[in-house]
Formats: structure tokens, sequence, C-alpha cells
């Protein structure tokens, strides 16, 4: 009797513990929400619809560090598309480009897939992983979280990396940037600080309007 009582008691304790960090996680959802208007992120491109469905899904990771980074490919690659935000500081840490997939299009990044050689981006939330020294130097693995949108990223090798067509010379040049194989790439000058951000565990959350990922995503629902 006496032991089922302690269970009782720990299952109890248990539960108002978790309660307790949903309901944190709901206060710091509700604080979070301001940081969009806080760092004016609306004169800096970023649809406030973007940073909400971002903000969304990240509650739904497990212990995602609070750094949110968007990838907003509604925007062409000759727009500083990429928002690093640290939420508990309330910075804004990077607003800088970020270059799309190959076949994912020109300028603007019309279409995405989850299958290997494909050359594409794909939407959706990720995990930030760990870094290691590729042929891109400094890189950072992805852990892709929707199903059938792109968890197929690690295997893919999506990472993020520095790239010497991520540059504003190239825009000059061009019009835009230049492409990957499908993998976020940064500049050469920034890949460092950035991934030293994000790495370890924070939300990447790569948007598109595309019909097809909204109406599929389990993160935006």
């Amino acid at each position: 009797m006496k032991q089922a009582l302690i269970a009782l008691l720990s299952l109890l304790s248990f539960t108002s513990i978790g309660l307790e960090n949903r309901a944190s996680a709901k206060t710091n959802s509700s604080n979070y929400a301001t940081v969009f208007d806080d760092l004016n992120l609306e004169t800096r491109g970023l649809n406030r619809t973007v940073f909400d469905h971002a903000l969304r899904g990240m509650q739904k990771m497990m212990d995602a560090k609070p750094v949110l980074s968007i990838v907003d490919m509604s925007q062409p690659s000759s727009k500083k598309r990429l928002y690093v935000i640290d939420l508990v500081s309330r910075k804004l840490l990077f607003n800088t480009y970020v270059a799309h997939g190959r076949n994912s299009g020109v300028l603007l990044a019309e279409k995405f897939s989850n299958t290997n050689s494909s050359f594409q981006s794909s939407l959706g939330f990720y995990q930030t992983l760990g870094t290691y020294q590729g042929k891109h130097g400094l890189s950072l693995q992805l852990k892709g979280l929707e199903r059938g949108i792109n968890d197929n990223a690690f295997a893919r090798a999506i990472v993020m990396h520095g790239a010497n067509y991520v540059c504003e010379d190239i825009i000059r040049n061009t019009g835009r940037l230049g492409r990957s194989q499908g993998c976020p790439a940064v500049s050469n000058v920034e890949s460092k600080p950035i991934i030293q951000a994000i790495k370890g565990g924070s939300c990447l959350f790569i948007y598109s309007p595309d019909p097809a990922y909204l109406k599929k995503s389990a993160f935006l629902g």
C-alpha cells in the first residue's frame, strides 16, 4: 500500500512538472510572438505569416534551442531571405543571402523534392545537428523532420555550407545567386558564424507558399 502511494505521488509530481513545462512552453510561445514586431522584421522583407508558421512549427519540436532560422523562398535569391533569430535575447543574428537547388528554379525556387539526385530544395522543418569538415569546409548536418517532405535530407547529404556562388558579385553579374545541389548554401564569409550560432538542435524552417506543402505539413496543422 505504501509503495502504491509513493508511486501515485511520484506520478502526480511528474504530471505536475509536465504541465508546468507545457505552460512554460505556451508562455514562451506567447512571448516569442512579439519578436516579429520588436525586431521590425517586416522592414527586412519577412512576412508575418511566415514567421508565425516558423514559430508554430518550432513549438512542436522537442527541446529545440530558442534560435530560429527561416529561409523564405517566397523571395528571390537576390534578396537577403535567410533570417537567424535569437528568440531569448530578441536579436536578429543574421539576415543574409542563401541559395536554393539548381533544379528548383532560377531566380525563384518554384519546384521542390525529397528525392535523391533531384538537385532540388526540400521545404519544411529541420533540426540542426553537428558539424563536420567537408569539401566546402565547415558544414552543418540537417535532419528533415517532415515525412515525405524532407525526411531524406540526411541521406541526400543536404547540409548548410559556404559557397563562392553566394555573394553580391554574382548577383550584380547575373541578377541572382548561383545555385546548389539542394543545400541551403550561404556565403563563405558568413558560413562559420552562422553554423556556430545554429548548430546542435535549433529549428531551421525552409518556406515557400507551395500549396502541396502547406496542405501536407503536420507541423503547420
